[in-house]
């Protein structure tokens, strides 16, 4: 199923997208949005009789976590390797804030602070219950679905601070969708990034250090997890830098694909 927030000029709204989908998760120029009654994070969810057309309605990000979003670094070897860092014995964990995240089509803002922004393509999770000390066999009863994100990092910052806090952590630096699937096998999902049309990432699940039910155990060991919680699984090798006026898709298969402009920051 997958979960939608939208709007057509009024207020948000969630709604579940039918139709078909090609292999990468990519839906049909038919493809239609049941609106829905209620927020499926918090107070259920019920199909009203209100259908649109996909195309008539903006996506907002799929989610907007009224907690955290975490990050996890270092999570595929070759992406290690290209940042000059050794392969962690343990998830590398850092928080970004609620504020970063942004949806499809939102523009991501180049701080003035930096000269060196850079993509990272990622496949995320979305925690739909609230949650701790969770086991492993039991990830599945506490993920609600997943999305894709860019964990856009300040790479400059990152080196500087020699912490992830600023560099990761600027408005509009957690592009979120185009919506959440909640039936998904994360197991072999190939990862690719355009910038402006030209593949420069591209990887898979299949090659993560620590897999989603790892991670979800992992950082539930550390923190209370709430509902609409996010955890960000990791970038494969291949980051780089982008500026003003460039264009970021990031493509999960099963998922779909999401897209931002780089602007300048007024």
């Amino acid at each position: 199923m997958r979960i939608a927030r939208f709007t057509t000029g009024d207020e948000p709204q969630y709604g579940v997208g039918t139709g078909e989908v090609d292999e990468l998760g990519i839906p049909s120029d038919e493809s239609v949005i049941v609106a829905l009654a209620g927020d499926p994070l918090y107070v259920g969810i019920s199909p009203t009789d209100k259908e649109l057309r996909l195309s008539d309605v903006r996506l907002l990000a799929p989610v907007l976590p009224r907690s955290k979003v975490v990050g996890i670094g270092r999570n595929y070897a070759a992406h290690a390797a290209e940042m000059g860092g050794e392969v962690p014995a343990e998830p590398l964990m850092f928080l970004k804030p609620n504020t970063s995240v942004v949806g499809p089509g939102d523009p991501v803002f180049y701080p003035r602070q930096s000269s060196e922004v850079h993509y990272e393509g990622e496949l995320a999770v979305v925690i739909g219950r609230i949650c701790r000390d969770v086991a492993m066999e039991r990830v599945a009863d506490v993920v609600y679905g997943y999305t894709v994100a860019n964990d856009v990092t300040a790479r400059d910052l990152q080196k500087s601070d020699v912490q992830f806090t600023r560099a990761k952590g600027f408005d509009s630096f957690c592009p979120l969708g185009p919506w959440i699937e909640t039936e998904l096998d994360t197991s072999d999902l190939r990862l690719q990034t355009h910038l402006n049309g030209d593949l420069v990432q591209d990887g898979t699940t299949r090659d993560l250090i620590f897999d989603v039910p790892t991670l979800v155990a992992y950082v539930s060991s550390v923190m209370t997890l709430l509902p609409g919680d996010v955890i960000l699984t990791g970038t494969p090798e291949g980051v780089g830098p982008m500026t003003v006026g460039d264009e970021v898709e990031v493509t999960v298969t099963g998922i779909g694909s999401l897209a931002n402009k780089v602007v300048a920051r007024d």
